[in-house]
């Protein structure tokens, strides 16, 4: 197996440098949920360009796209990504809050490096498999709108991952390591309030404010809080406030709430309370409220065969090889940092605080991560098939998530080790899989029986649609 994964990873480093100048095109065109038109372009051109065989339009989203390479064999998925996020625009490599001109979009959860590393990995398994002329399948898929559009979701419910075998991804980080495969169930509604609008002073009788209800909402939905799982969650933001003259009653008004739960019925239990408060806003006021499901996710499922496969490859390969330089940059970005966000970096990895300011170390097996808990639509692919995901070391230890400071290191010279790194892991990952079949056979039966205990459940309402052309 020692031959066979520097071989794969060889042929990662022959392939890197088209994929670092992706990415940073990636970086330099910000685009957001289901919008990412040029992004996808160059991801497609891309897998053009190395051979692969195309497809458009993934379950009917203009803005996913898949390629395959090999034939016969096991079908392994590699998930990239390459979304990005509104109001963290930044300015490259500069240690201090500076927008770029634009719309003030930004790539601060580093899905420029996400998309790009995952086809490196997909590249490089392919060239492995026409090198050795073995049987399989590598596909990489084009993922969009994971920030906030649960692309991947509908992209399961359409049967894009029906034929697949397993599946791999990852995400940056500020270390390496098995991702533990541990997230919160999700949903997005939007609740619109209608009411009717009259002069705010000569005749406020005759008004029913929807801005009203949503307060009231809101109220309602604060009290709950202390009511609820300790480990849900529920955030919202006002998307109409229904006008900017306060000398009229606002006659419509919207919300967007998205809600958090440890697994989908969870969060249908907690869902169904969050509209009974609506509806009593709505009575409240007497105005009428209506709901729109935007998106929902599952919470991830792990598979302990396959973890421990990227764990091998993780402790064969090391840490990224960050250099002195690196450091340097990293330490410009913690002096932006408290030391609260560096030390609960450290925590969230599950490994004794060090005065480092990049990663220098594997997170070991035995490691116990504090649980801050996210969300992702990879979740509804590790319900379809057996799912493993990378950390990919690529920022200052501390760096928050969704920063200015993410997005400033998004096309430094650590972040390109780390993308060239982290696609290693994947292919090697891949390439063990395809290698010795008692690995997919073992992630398929621990898969098949978590399913026959708790089968999967889409959290997308029967009807539901992707939301082309929506705005975060």
């Amino acid at each position: 197996m020692t031959q066979n994964t520097d071989e794969i990873w060889r042929l990662v480093e022959a392939n890197q440098q088209p994929m670092i100048e992706l990415s940073d095109r990636i970086w330099g065109m910000p685009e957001l949920c289901y919008n990412e038109h040029r992004s996808c372009a160059e991801h497609t051109a891309a897998l053009h360009e190395a051979g692969f065989r195309v497809t458009g339009n993934v379950a009917e989203i203009p803005t996913a796209v898949m390629g395959e390479a090999g034939e016969g064999g096991p079908i392994i998925a590699i998930l990239g990504e390459y979304d990005a996020l509104p109001g963290l625009s930044q300015e490259a490599d500069v240690a201090e809050p500076r927008p770029l001109p634009g719309d003030g979009t930004g790539h601060g959860c580093g899905h420029n490096l996400l998309g790009t590393a995952a086809m490196l990995a997909a590249i490089a398994v392919k060239d492995y498999l026409a090198a050795n002329n073995l049987p399989g399948r590598v596909r990489y898929y084009g993922c969009p709108a994971e920030e906030g559009g649960a692309a991947k979701g509908f992209m399961v419910r359409e049967g894009a991952f029906d034929d697949v075998d397993i599946a791999i991804s990852w995400h940056p980080s500020a270390f390496s390591g098995v991702m533990e495969p541990v997230s919160l169930a999700n949903t997005r509604i939007d609740f619109t309030f209608i009411g009717r609008s009259s002069h705010a002073a000569a005749a406020p009788h005759l008004g029913r404010s929807a801005l009203d209800a949503v307060e009231l909402m809101n109220v309602g939905v604060n009290y709950m809080r202390e009511h609820m799982p300790s480990d849900a969650r529920v955030h919202y933001a006002y998307l109409d406030a229904g006008g900017v003259a306060p000398n009229v009653v606002q006659g419509r008004a919207v919300v967007r709430y998205l809600i958090r739960a440890r697994d989908v019925l969870e969060l249908n239990r907690l869902v169904a309370r969050v509209r009974k408060i609506a509806d009593g806003a709505a009575l409240m006021t007497e105005t009428t409220v209506s709901t729109q499901v935007i998106s929902a996710v599952s919470n991830l499922m792990g598979n302990k065969p396959l973890e421990a496969a990227m764990q091998a490859n993780l402790e064969r390969l090391g840490p990224p090889p960050f250099d002195d330089a690196d450091r340097e940059v990293a330490k410009k970005f913690q002096a932006t940092l408290s030391a609260e966000d560096i030390s609960a970096s450290w925590r969230r990895a599950g490994v004794p605080e060090r005065d480092v300011p990049l990663c220098d170390a594997v997170i070991p097996v035995d490691a116990k991560p504090e649980k801050m808990i996210g969300s992702t639509d990879v979740g509804d692919v590790s319900w379809k098939v057996p799912t493993v995901q990378a950390r990919g070391a690529t920022y200052a230890i501390g760096t928050p998530g969704h920063s200015w400071q993410l997005t400033a290191q998004g096309k430094n010279a650590a972040s390109h080790k780390g993308l060239v790194h982290v696609a290693k892991v994947m292919a090697g990952t891949a390439v063990d899989a395809l290698m010795k079949p008692e690995v997919i056979a073992a992630a398929k039966a621990e898969h098949a029986a978590k399913m026959a205990k708790t089968p999967y459940i889409c959290p997308l309402p029967e009807g539901a649609k992707p939301a082309l052309g929506m705005s975060l």
